[in-house]
């Protein structure tokens, strides 16, 4: 009986590991979420002329009327694009891959901004995305279908088998690592 109750108290400390690096993670993710708000509202304290000069770096505004215009622009793509990131690392679920496209589609826009040469923002990125797209649609249809085939043919629930396609590894690094 004493030994099926210490695997029960290692089973509950293994629960109850407090990782400070999880921790320290964890909070630096639920900072940036809630400062999210505050990130995109930081172009009202760009000037609103064509050069902005500050002690680290001088940019000017080329192809918009001022700066203010252009971080605005910046600023209205980066955070969705860093809450995109923070969601893409962070799901569990078996279809996170899909948040890949509007990661591109963002990514794509933010260097349009940036790039001079284009006379409109937004004109083709949907012709640079249609790369991305074209490998992960069909494999997330190819995932859900083996999920249909797998719950026709078994007695599991459509939530034992989103756990048995989840990928799940330990670190960030990890993550970043499987598609390379």
């Amino acid at each position: 009986m004493s030994n099926q109750q210490q695997k029960l108290k290692n089973q509950k400390l293994e629960y109850q590991n407090t990782d400070k690096k999880i921790i320290i993670l964890g909070s630096v993710i639920a900072t940036l979420i809630a400062l999210s708000p505050f990130l995109f509202y930081l172009y009202e304290s760009v000037p609103n002329k064509n050069i902005w000069s500050t002690f680290l770096f001088e940019y000017e505004s080329k192809g918009y009327k001022d700066v203010n215009t252009v971080m605005w622009l910046l600023t209205g793509k980066l955070v969705p694009l860093i809450l995109l990131v923070i969601w893409f690392f962070t799901c569990r679920h078996w279809w996170y891959h899909t948040l890949l496209v509007p990661i591109v589609m963002y990514t794509y826009q933010i260097i349009g901004l940036f790039n001079e040469d284009l006379s409109y923002i937004d004109e083709l990125q949907f012709f640079y995305m249609l790369p991305v797209m074209a490998i992960i649609i069909p494999s997330i249809y190819l995932i859900k279908a083996k999920m249909f085939d797998k719950l026709n043919t078994a007695n599991k629930t459509i939530t034992e088998l989103e756990e048995e396609f989840t990928v799940r590894p330990k670190t960030i690094w990890g993550k970043i690592r499987q598609y390379f």
